[in-house]
Parts: C-alpha cells; structure tokens; sequence
C-alpha cells in the first residue's frame, strides 16, 4: 500500500477514535513496547541439536513435513533472524536446553552449562533482542518411563533437578549477558496412560524436587521462574502430575510465575478469565499463546475470539507489564518461518483490536450499572477502523503491510530454505 493511503486511512481512523476518547498515537506506542518470545522448536519441529536422546517424546508431536527445517543453530537463527524481520516491534527468542551447541561432544542433560550457548548470546546481543529459557525434559532415556521430577526412583529425580538447577543458572547469564531478566519455564511431561491408583505420591515428590530446583535464590534482574500445568498429553491421557491446580498452589506458596497455555485447558474453558484470578495471587504471568484444535494444543495461532478475550483481558486489566508472552506451537506441515510470523503478527493484531477498544468507557459503563450502552458499544467496536492502526504501526516498526510479507517468506525458501 502507498504510503499517501496509509497516511490517510490511519488519519481517519484517529479521528474516528479521538471522538470515542482513543489516543491511537499512544495505542501504537504501548502496542511497540510490547516484546513477543519467538519459540525456537517451530523451527525444527522440536528437535533440537543434541549427539544423545531419543526420538521426540513427552506426549509431544509434529506432524507434516515441509521441506526446509533448520538443521544447524545456525539455520535456525537464519530463520529466526528473517521471522523477526516481518513482525513489527522488537521481540525475544525462547530456547530449549537441547538447543544447545555442544562441539559434536555428548554432553548429557545434568551437564548443560552457559558455554553451550555463548553463539545464541551473541546472536540476541547482535539483534538488541532477549532470551528465554526451557529445561527440556522430554525427548531422554531417563524421561522414557514417562516420569521426570516426579520419578519414584531417586537417582532418576536427581538427574532431573540437576538439570533444571543448570538450566536456572543458564537462565541467569543471558539474562546477565543481555540486560534482560530471562524467563526460564520448567515444564514436564510426567503421567499416566490409564487411571493410576496413587495420584498423591508423585505430586508430593514433585513438590519435592521443585524445592530443591528452586532452593538457590537467583538475582530476579537476571532470571525468572516459571512452572507450567497441562490438562493431559499424549501417553498421559488420565493423570497429569503437573496440573494447573498444582502448579497455581505452588507458585502461589513461592510467589512464582505461573504459565498458563491457552492449548493446555478443557476445549470449553476460557484461558482468558484465568488471568485476572492468577494475577490476585502471584506477581507475573507467564502466557504461551497457541490454539488448541481436538486435543491437539499446539497450532498455529490464528485471529480467533479466544485470542481476542485473551488481548482484552489483559488490556482491560493493565496486566501488560506484569505478562510475559510468548508463542507455543509447532507445525511441519507449513514453511515455518511462515508459521512465526503468521502467529505473532496475530498476537500482536489482537493486541492492537484489545487497545483500540473505548474499554474505559466499557468499564465507566458498567460501574454505571448501564450495561445496554456496554454491550451496544462493545459491539459497535468490532467493526471500527482498527486495521488502518495496524497497517500503520506496521509501516512505522519498518515491517510489511498486509500480506506482502509473504512474498518475502517465498523468496527466503527459494534462495535459503530450498538448498537445505
């Protein structure tokens, strides 16, 4: 689009606003602070770079195969580095411990340190960008039985919290590196296929083995701490150790993040209204913004309404600066640059609609106790100029506009992704 009409549009478009009390010149500076975690296992469907470890595990799939993965932590940041290009704003990057460079040496889990991953400090430092960070475990001979910190074997539940405790101290010097505090989630995959007989012993040893991952106070300027629930995977259809009601008690007893996934919930529940509850009783969220489909958790995030309520609570709430967001969800079916970007952008879209929104007026509204004028004006909001804000901001962050974004993921795969 020209410039003289993107001009234009965003100029009716602010006056369109103004007279609903909008400032779109301060929308669009709150929406360019608003930093997005880019997932480093959409590039690779999960693989990562590790000598050692089995097949991909943990109740965890990738399904398709799109030629062009990155093969290499080189490839990968290639293919980071051109995602980032086509989303407006300045965002961060969410490794995994097998992301790790290892020299072609086998360095198992409990081993990993900060050396294996000086190239993707320098890489962020490179960029002005942060990072964040995952113990992986998954995808391991001692994570085969399908139990990890909560593994009745003691030696196995050693293994795994010296892991996570390397990973904290991983967390801690990117976050040092890069003047950024790091986000270092701990997830794991530990349950049951069919109904178990004691649900209590292995969430009390998990409990457990948290502590000891945890007992090291770390400076918060440098790391956080993130437990992450899940409702069931793969392989742990009947009983997940590390639900969302286990992890929401402990991280509410430790005052630690919680991450809430919007795949990680019943079908029929809303993620968003979790948000303000969570909130009530830890300091920060961590969100991992994917979309669930059946009881798959993990495709590619569209402009759904979920995606909206999740925008508006946290906009509506002020909760920004108190969320770290970032996106979750691997697909091998599509060029997977495509598959950042189209994700991204769509947080960010929804970011935008949620601020743009006359929610302070909805909210006078409702204290007013007239919820006919709520409804009407949050109805009449769907279909005010907001893409014209968009287009704007995207041409103001020096990203695409509209779909032309797509030209420029086509010529990456012809040139780069096609040799591979």
């Amino acid at each position: 689009m020209r410039k003289a009409n993107l001009d234009r549009a965003y100029r009716l478009a602010r006056e369109r606003y103004a007279g609903l009390g909008v400032d779109t010149d301060e929308v669009l500076r709150q929406l360019a602070s608003v930093p997005l975690s880019l997932h480093c296992w959409q590039g690779d469907d999960v693989g990562g770079f590790e000598q050692a470890g089995g097949d991909l595990s943990g109740g965890l799939v990738a399904t398709g195969n799109y030629p062009g993965k990155a093969r290499t932590p080189d490839e990968l940041r290639a293919d980071a580095a051109q995602a980032l290009s086509l989303i407006p704003g300045r965002h961060r990057f969410n490794l995994h411990a097998s992301y790790g460079e290892f020299g072609g040496r086998k360095v198992d889990r409990n081993q990993v340190a900060p050396e294996h991953f000086r190239g993707w400090i320098a890489w962020a430092k490179s960029l002005g960008i942060g990072l964040d960070f995952n113990p992986t475990c998954f995808s391991h001979p001692k994570a085969d039985g399908g139990f990890t910190l909560s593994h009745q074997d003691k030696a196995v539940r050693r293994f795994w919290i010296e892991h996570c405790q390397a990973c904290r101290e991983i967390g801690a010097a990117m976050g040092r590196a890069l003047g950024s505090p790091t986000v270092t989630n701990v997830w794991i995959p530990d349950g049951m296929k069919d109904t178990p007989a004691d649900r209590r012993g292995p969430r009390e040893r998990l409990a457990e083995s948290l502590d000891a991952v945890f007992r090291k106070k770390l400076n918060p300027k440098h790391n956080l701490d993130a437990i992450e629930g899940k409702l069931f995977g793969i392989g742990a259809e009947s009983y997940t150790v590390g639900m969302h009601e286990f992890y929401l008690g402990y991280a509410v007893k430790h005052q630690k993040l919680v991450c809430l996934d919007a795949g990680h919930y019943h079908p029929s529940e809303n993620m968003a209204d979790k948000i303000s509850s969570v909130l009530c009783f830890v300091p920060e969220i961590l969100l991992h913004v994917s979309r669930g489909v059946r009881w798959d958790s993990d495709h590619v995030v569209t402009l759904t309404d979920d995606l909206l309520a999740i925008a508006q609570e946290l906009v509506r709430g002020s909760y920004l600066k108190r969320t770290h967001l970032g996106l979750d969800f691997f697909d091998a079916s599509i060029n997977r640059v495509a598959a950042w970007v189209i994700g991204a952008r769509n947080l960010l879209r929804a970011l935008c609609f949620a601020m743009l929104e006359p929610w302070a007026s909805y909210q006078r509204l409702e204290r007013e106790g007239d919820y006919t004028a709520r409804l009407a004006l949050m109805e009449e909001a769907k279909t005010l100029p907001w893409s014209a804000v968009w287009d704007y901001h995207c041409a103001q962050q020096e990203a695409p506009v509209g779909e032309t974004w797509l030209a420029d993921v086509k010529r990456y795969e012809a040139e780069v992704q096609s040799a591979r």
